[in-house]
């Protein structure tokens, strides 16, 4: 499973209630910081998430909304926060903005406290852990090389209990053994093969993370059957012209995104400060039932 923390679900300028982009995706020991807009530093802070382990970046494009952040945290970094490294994946373009920001503007000729990594990015997996992988696949904004992020559970056959047991297969290594697909040979001689304990083989939990985005049709296949899609909403559809104008969507859009994809659940984020959460929530569900519009710290559990 994955859990997905909400720090900024505001778009373009924060509100009184919303700050400027920021979310944080878990997954057992691994944390990843997705965009960094302003004032990330204290929202971390007032989530109780803290800092630790949140040594991994992902931009989804350059446009300073989404960025700023990153030169208070490194200052906070400076002061009083340690991490090993710093790590900030995105796009060519959006690099070179983080770099002007961080070398130019904060640094200015001073070392870093902490190895800092600019690592570009491009469509397909750029990140494997053992049991899941974060994959980036190109979304059309009006900021050059912009990228949404789908994180993936590898697919697993589970253990079968109650097959083991037929086969009066003692708890401890000999199982954990078998679920790593490994044959093994019991105390008695004899040999158990994976297949004889493990079930059918099932994908795993898939969430989908859309930053600022104008069009669509490239995504239905890359969301296809998400277990989460985290989507903008910038707009309503009383001001599509507006959205069409500086590519961004509404939340017609957005849920239409998800029916035609068919994802299990509709998080809507970046929402404008003219509209009431009511508003964009109607607009959505009437296209897609479940649909959730995220607020500042809120936390969602997505699993199968």
């Amino acid at each position: 499973m994955f859990e997905i923390i909400f720090l900024g679900t505001s778009a373009s300028a924060p509100s009184v209630k919303r700050g400027l982009s920021a979310q944080v995706v878990q997954h057992d020991e691994y944390r990843f910081l997705i965009d960094c807009g302003e004032g990330t530093q204290r929202q971390i802070l007032q989530s109780g998430i803290g800092f630790k382990r949140l040594s991994r970046i992902l931009i989804t494009h350059g446009h300073l909304d989404h960025i700023l952040g990153l030169a208070g945290l490194l200052s906070t970094f400076m002061r009083w926060e340690t991490i090993d490294q710093m790590e900030i994946m995105g796009g060519k373009s959006s690099l070179e903005r983080v770099y002007d920001l961080l070398y130019g503007v904060v640094l200015r000729g001073a070392q870093p406290p902490m190895p800092i990594n600019l690592k570009v990015i491009e469509p397909g997996v750029i990140f494997e852990a053992d049991d899941f992988t974060v994959r980036a696949f190109p979304v059309h904004h009006r900021s050059p090389d912009s990228f949404g992020f789908l994180f993936e559970e590898k697919a697993r056959r589970p253990f079968l209990p109650e097959k083991a047991e037929e086969l009066r297969i003692p708890p401890g290594p000999w199982r954990r053994s078998l679920v790593a697909g490994e044959t093994v040979t019991l105390p008695d001689g004899r040999v158990i093969e994976p297949d004889m304990v493990l079930g059918e083989e099932r994908l795993g939990t898939r969430l989908a993370y859309v930053g600022d985005v104008g069009d669509t049709s490239n995504l239905t296949e890359v969301v296809r059957d998400a277990d989460a899609l985290v989507i903008e909403a910038t707009y309503l559809e009383e001001e599509r012209s507006m959205a069409q104008a500086f590519a961004h969507l509404t939340a017609k859009a957005a849920a239409e995104l998800a029916k035609r994809a068919g994802v299990k659940r509709l998080i809507l984020n970046h929402v404008s400060r003219r509209y009431r959460d009511k508003d964009i929530l109607q607009e959505a569900q009437a296209v897609f039932p479940n649909t959730t519009v995220a607020r500042d710290f809120d936390s969602f559990v997505i699993k199968k």
